[in-house]
């Protein structure tokens, strides 16, 4: 098989979650254990961070890589869904995965796939995994794909622990009360490793005190230890003022990702560098600095609050959950525009209802679907949001939806993509 014949085999052969939804998730680890134990199990012949939570995981996992890419170390990246290609999941320094690699190791396991039946998702760890020891990387910061305690990526020993936040997202597998879903994203917590919290909660904070405690893993509470004091967002950089509670000391950044929610993820960001200093990871003020101007450039991170187009204004953001579309809300609240418009397409298992009585009435709407089975059909959509005075058309692709957005944008207007990961990555730039 050539590579587009690979990628076609692995997404028509395996379940999917981010095609068909819950149905391709499996609540154990047993296949990904049994597929790392015939590579040799590739899980334990590299050092990790790992990083679990509703929102932010993301954007905290490229950070975190840049900063660690800049500070010399060879740093592996797993981080899903992608946008455009498979390979986005898999990088190093930047760099996505080889296609000869993904066509080889494909080939290599393909008598596992029938034996094991693993999920896309199993194969993707497991390839990641493989390949960045064979690589001989020094450090691999990986992504949680969801919950955490049965999530495939819950195999590694990793230097630290992260979660970002928890909100309300997949309550269909991971539980209806926010501190059932703490209880999953806490299965990530591992012996004698530290623990950050990126936002502390009261409904979730005692959970991972108690399952810390039970680890004698240490914790650390990201925001009750640095909060950012000052923030503004121009030309596409976002500067924020940190202060670092304990001695009142303040030190400026300027991001390259200038969502004003990356404020609260750029807090998680230093002190998971801080613990990994402490641990003698060599990481310098100057790298972070630098670091941090340049995550997209060194990590190819999109879809965060992403100007893809001035005159009129194209931003395209990745928020498809309640917590998620919260955070744009604000970001519309403090950013010009003359009049705007939305194009949103989400798919079936989200609060829909609930998400769309977060968005503006005054903003013009174009709604649509992303081209997989799991989207909500955008008649559908349509629908709901008129009972929340929400108003606009219908179209069967986000292109063509933005495409007539365009048509009646001013040139000082905004228009916004956003609801699900799916849509913005079937945008044509």
């Amino acid at each position: 098989m050539n590579y587009q014949e690979t990628i076609d085999f692995l997404f028509a052969k395996l379940p999917m979650f981010s095609r068909i939804g819950p149905i391709a998730f499996k609540k154990d680890l047993t296949n990904i254990r049994a597929l790392c134990e015939a590579l040799g199990n590739p899980q334990n012949k590299f050092k990790s961070v790992h990083i679990a939570g509703t929102n932010g995981k993301g954007s905290t996992s490229h950070m975190l890589s840049a900063i660690l890419q800049k500070s010399g170390y060879k740093t592996g990246l797993y981080t899903s869904p992608h946008l455009k290609d498979f390979r986005e999941r898999i990088r190093i320094d930047g760099t996505m995965i080889e296609k000869k690699f993904v066509i080889e190791f494909t080939d290599k396991i393909a008598h596992l796939i029938d034996e094991i039946e693993p999920s896309f998702f199993e194969i993707t760890v497991a390839m990641a995994f493989e390949y960045f020891v064979l690589n001989n990387i020094d450090i691999a910061v990986i992504e949680v794909g969801l919950g955490g305690r049965f999530d495939s990526t819950n195999i590694i020993m990793p230097e630290i622990s992260v979660i970002t936040n928890i909100g309300w997202d997949h309550m269909n597998m991971l539980g209806n009360t926010l501190d059932k879903i703490a209880f999953e994203k806490a299965g990530i917590i591992k012996p004698n490793t530290p623990l950050v919290i990126g936002e502390s909660r009261a409904e979730t904070s005692e959970v991972f005190k108690s399952r810390a405690k039970e680890e004698n893993a240490p914790i650390f509470f990201a925001d009750k230890i640095r909060y950012a004091d000052e923030w503004k967002s121009e030309k596409h950089e976002l500067f924020v003022e940190v202060v670092h509670s304990p001695d009142n000391e303040k030190k400026e950044f300027y991001l390259d990702l200038n969502g004003i929610y990356q404020t609260k993820n750029l807090v998680t960001v230093l002190e998971t560098i801080h613990q990994l200093s402490m641990q003698g990871w060599n990481i310098s003020d100057a790298s972070t600095f630098e670091a941090l101007k340049n995550v997209k450039k060194l990590t190819g991170l999109h879809g965060r609050w992403d100007t893809i187009h001035e005159h009129p204004r194209i931003v395209l953001d990745v928020a498809h959950n309640l917590d998620g579309i919260k955070q744009i809300r604000e970001q519309l609240e403090l950013t010009n525009f003359k009049g705007l418009h939305i194009v949103i397409g989400m798919v079936k298992d989200k609060e829909i209802a609930k998400v769309l009585q977060q968005l503006p009435s005054q903003a013009k709407y174009y709604f649509t679907k992303a081209q997989i089975p799991r989207a909500l059909p955008e008649s559908e959509l349509a629908a709901i949001a008129k009972e929340s005075g929400l108003n606009g058309e219908v179209f069967p692709n986000v292109n063509d939806a933005l495409k007539e957005a365009r048509a009646h944008a001013h040139k000082d207007d905004l228009i916004l993509v956003c609801g699900s990961v799916f849509v913005v990555g079937e945008v044509e730039i």
